[in-house]
């Protein structure tokens, strides 16, 4: 099967969690807005009146006759396909489980550049964005590593790996949630990741897969800016 996903063009936002799934598995996909006519055949789906069962907002995956939206949702179907989810009924939940909180997190980090509202430009609440980056900093972002560095520890199968003794999506997803926090607080990330060490570890392990390694060296790997999730706003880096 050869897979559409639809997602902007220009950013990783969290189209990448899907992205590092699909490039783990070695599958055949799109990455059709950033073909020519791209944009317009994603509005046609976010917008047409014929589909059945319109996403709301991009990431969405056209899989055949599916069109899945939501990002955890895709990763789960994802993950049922190409074994990047434990095959037992109470593995897949506990994977999914930690993508949702994953998400949770990422919407605490997009909220540190736009604390108000994501209609108005960061220059726009400023104030504002330094006093919510500095409680994220401060609390937020050392409760959620807390948590992924004790569902390290605690995994019966050894602490390489969040869900059982094999590489999950969870485990993608979280390594993505380290780079971006390192591009987004250099400075805060060289303090806080002391203290999490088998997250630390987890990233760079999952750095070194030899088909994440191979997308992360090629155009395919965006990089990371000013309009996506992960934003590095030197005000906002705490000292």
């Amino acid at each position: 099967m050869r897979y559409e996903l639809y997602y902007w063009p220009s950013i990783q936002g969290r189209g990448e969690f899907v992205r590092l799934a699909l490039e783990e598995a070695g599958a055949d996909y799109v990455d059709i807005a950033r073909r020519k006519g791209g944009m317009e055949a994603m509005f046609r789906l976010l917008e047409g009146e014929r589909v059945a069962r319109p996403p709301f907002a991009p990431p969405f995956l056209k899989a055949g006759r599916l069109l899945i939206a939501q990002t955890a949702n895709i990763l789960l179907y994802l993950g049922q396909r190409y074994r990047l989810a434990p095959a037992e009924t109470a593995g897949r939940i506990w994977a999914h489980q930690l993508q949702l909180t994953i998400a949770d997190l990422v919407d605490e980090v997009h909220d540190t550049h736009h604390p108000i509202a994501s209609s108005l430009y960061y220059e726009d609440q400023r104030p504002e964005a330094k006093r919510r980056a500095s409680d994220f900093l401060a609390r937020r972002a050392p409760k959620f590593l807390d948590y992924f560095e004790r569902v390290l520890e605690r995994n019966p199968k050894g602490d390489r790996h969040l869900v059982g003794a094999r590489l999950t999506y969870p485990d993608l997803s979280l390594f993505q949630v380290v780079a971006g926090l390192r591009y987004a607080f250099p400075r805060a990330m060289r303090r806080l990741e002391r203290r999490y060490k088998r997250v630390v570890a987890l990233h760079e392990r999952v750095a070194e897969r030899p088909r994440i390694s191979a997308y992360l060296a090629s155009p395919r790997r965006l990089p990371f800016n000013e309009q996506g999730i992960f934003r590095h706003y030197p005000a906002l880096d705490a000292r």
